[in-house]
């Protein structure tokens, strides 16, 4: 699976998103070890500490099906001028799920938007993990 496909399909998942407060349309999609595509999007509710990002639906999601995430890739509206990146728990689950090295595509709400790429690793150098 290309990088352009798995956003493709983080980009559909924004349609789904359940953002009555915030606006905020994210999606994802994981590309996992069975070569299927897993979608995931926000989930905002009135408590915001039950909200959910899009990346660990389509991570746990994931883990429900009973497969592992191979990249991830998240399409969000831009934050000021940057780039939307996976928060910190965000990246938390996919470094105990996928590992360090595992790519992470991220790109804006425009069809023709470039992809930026990065690993779980390098954008959370210090994240504890547990190896089994």
């Amino acid at each position: 699976m290309t990088p352009s496909e798995l956003v493709a399909a983080a980009r559909e998942c924004r349609s789904n998103a359940h953002v009555p407060y915030s606006k905020f349309r994210a999606g994802a999609a994981v590309h996992t070890d069975s070569d299927s595509v897993v979608p995931g999007t926000i989930v905002e509710n009135v408590s915001l500490g039950l909200a959910m990002c899009a990346e660990r639906v389509a991570l746990f999601s994931t883990v429900a099906l009973g497969a592992r995430p191979l990249a991830l890739a998240l399409v969000a509206p831009r934050t000021g001028e940057d780039l939307t990146w996976p928060c910190g728990a965000c990246l938390q689950v996919a470094l105990e799920l996928g590992g360090s090295t595992m790519p992470i595509y991220v790109s804006s709400v425009a069809n023709d938007a470039p992809i930026s790429e990065s690993t779980v690793g390098e954008l959370l150098p210090n994240g504890p993990f547990v190896r089994r």
